[in-house]
């Protein structure tokens, strides 16, 4: 099971259903029914596994379409989230698509109080 991993507890992590923004994997790319792990910095000594959703949506998006998915991603608006990924990624890769995924929550972990149990 692959892991999605997210650098801030974002509020739309609450939700039961939620989306996110993710380059296309070049070894395998994300897949609708795909059982992933969800994760709180994964990469770090924070870590802290937040659950497991599926994958029930994939489109391809050049960027973040409105300010309301961009502000749901922790941005002011679609700009912000624009200047964002060019200095995380470079000018040439801010113009690649992306797939914007939509999760479902499967499990949670008890342990995680900004996540609620449904």
């Amino acid at each position: 099971m692959r892991i999605i991993s997210f650098t801030e507890r974002w509020g739309k992590l609450e939700d039961e259903v939620f989306t996110t923004f993710r380059f296309p994997r070049k070894d395998k790319d994300w897949y609708v029914g795909e059982r992933v792990q969800v994760y709180y910095k994964n990469r770090s000594p924070q870590r802290e596994k937040l659950g497991e959703a599926v994958i029930n949506g994939k489109e391809s998006r050049l960027g973040a379409n409105s300010d309301k998915e961009a502000q749901d991603d922790g941005f002011l608006d679609a700009r912000d989230m624009e200047k964002w990924m060019i200095r995380a990624y470079g000018e040439a890769r801010t113009w690649t698509p992306m797939n914007k995924l939509t999760l479902v929550w499967q499990s949670r972990q008890s342990c995680c109080a900004t996540i609620r149990e449904e």
